[in-house]
């Protein structure tokens, strides 16, 4: 007798629990279930305390002072203090600091030759310095005469501040004793969801101790007063080297609270990167000082500067364990684990469910395909179940 047209389409399957003595099985789906329910309570909850609750946006605010004193020979002997060497503000939480410059002092306006150095300011002939034509990345506009420079080279005379800009760089640093500047960082961090602020430095009743410590990442972690030599090489790099023609280093001050624990175990870590070498600070900024002379003639100093400039990054996390029913709610609707993105990502309710249940179908594929005695179990798992003989099957 055939079977209906559909064949096993219109069967319906149920589930069937069989008891398997198989005690190397059975032990392997204890150990499987106990790896799940150890990763849920020992990494999860103990070690990465999955039960708190999360902020990750803090409000930061960052305040900067600068201290230190050098003098410089170039343009005159001169000593640059922290007014000077901080020059100028450059914006939010960035702090740039003046190692080298080159000087152009007594300039006026008037004419005198371009700089060889200038490309468009070469010439053989007065005809290559059109009247009026602006010198490009020069100094002035070109008043249509070509002039000897030296023994060697010709240039376009140019209407502008004369004598052109000295553009020769010392060898060496000329504000090496920058490297012992301290640079005072004031910190707080407000975590809104907790209302709970914290700022970096010391809660002390000595008016002189930020005037005497200076930061050590072991001996003296709480001072906010930092050293510029030990900042540049935490960052992996020598101060004279550095100097000579700039660089950028990234100040990451990173918050990290658990506000189970007292708040005085809440500190930040500080850590130093180089960014970026030689950055030219002159390439969009320069300064200078203007007088007027004894024959009412304007005259000017121009400095172009060379440094380090720092960026100053804060971040910051805060965590807290919420009692009685939030607390709870909490820990049921998030199953919190490790994720690239974050220290924890949520997950849907029953993950650990899931991965229980992961252990019954390894075991269930050893006993049906790999266990010598697979038949017998495939015929105790899967079992027709037919009406009796004489009886004709229900219909509905």
């Amino acid at each position: 007798m055939t079977g209906p047209p559909c064949g096993s389409l219109l069967d319906y399957k149920t589930a069937k629990f069989s008891v398997t003595r198989n005690r190397r099985v059975g032990l392997l789906h204890r150990l499987l279930q106990l790896s799940a329910l150890g990763y849920l309570l020992g990494w999860v909850l103990l070690l990465r305390k999955g039960y708190q609750e999360r902020d990750a946006a803090p409000r930061v605010a960052v305040v900067t002072k600068v201290k230190g004193a050098a003098a410089a020979e170039a343009a005159g002997r001169r000593l640059w203090d922290a007014a000077d060497l901080t020059w100028p503000p450059q914006g939010e939480n960035v702090l740039f600091l003046v190692t080298h410059f080159t000087a152009t002092i007594q300039q006026a306006q008037g004419t005198c030759s371009e700089s060889p150095s200038v490309l468009d300011g070469m010439c053989t002939e007065d005809a290559d310095c059109p009247l009026g034509k602006p010198v490009v990345h020069g100094n002035g506009i070109k008043t249509g005469k070509c002039l000897m420079f030296n023994t060697t080279h010709s240039t376009c005379e140019i209407y502008g501040w004369c004598p052109v800009e000295n553009d020769t760089l010392p060898r060496k640093p000329l504000l090496a004793e920058a490297e012992n500047f301290t640079i005072f960082i004031k910190n707080t961090v407000h975590f809104t969801k907790f209302n709970f602020s914290k700022c970096n430095t010391l809660q002390t009743t000595d008016p002189s101790y930020f005037k005497n410590c200076t930061y050590d990442p072991v001996f003296n972690p709480s001072c906010p007063v930092f050293r510029v030599r030990d900042m540049v090489e935490a960052a992996g790099k020598n101060f004279g080297d550095l100097a000579l023609l700039g660089g950028i280093i990234r100040v990451l001050i990173e918050w990290n609270c658990d506000l189970d624990h007292p708040a005085a175990q809440c500190q930040p870590q500080y850590s130093f990167r180089l960014q970026d070498t030689m950055y030219n600070f002159s390439v969009s900024h320069r300064t200078a000082s203007y007088y007027w002379g004894s024959q009412r003639q304007l005259y000017r100093n121009l400095l172009k500067l060379y440094g380090i400039r720092f960026d100053l990054s804060v971040h910051g996390q805060s965590f807290l364990s919420r009692a009685g029913e939030n607390g709870l709610s909490h820990l049921k609707k998030n199953l919190l684990v490790m994720s690239r993105g974050g220290r924890f990502s949520s997950l849907k309710a029953g993950a650990v469910k899931c991965s229980v249940g992961k252990a019954t179908m390894v075991c269930d594929l050893i006993l049906l395909y790999l266990d010598a005695k697979a038949d017998l179990y495939w015929k105790g798992k899967f079992e027709e179940a037919r009406p009796p003989k004489g009886r004709p099957e229900a219909t509905a």
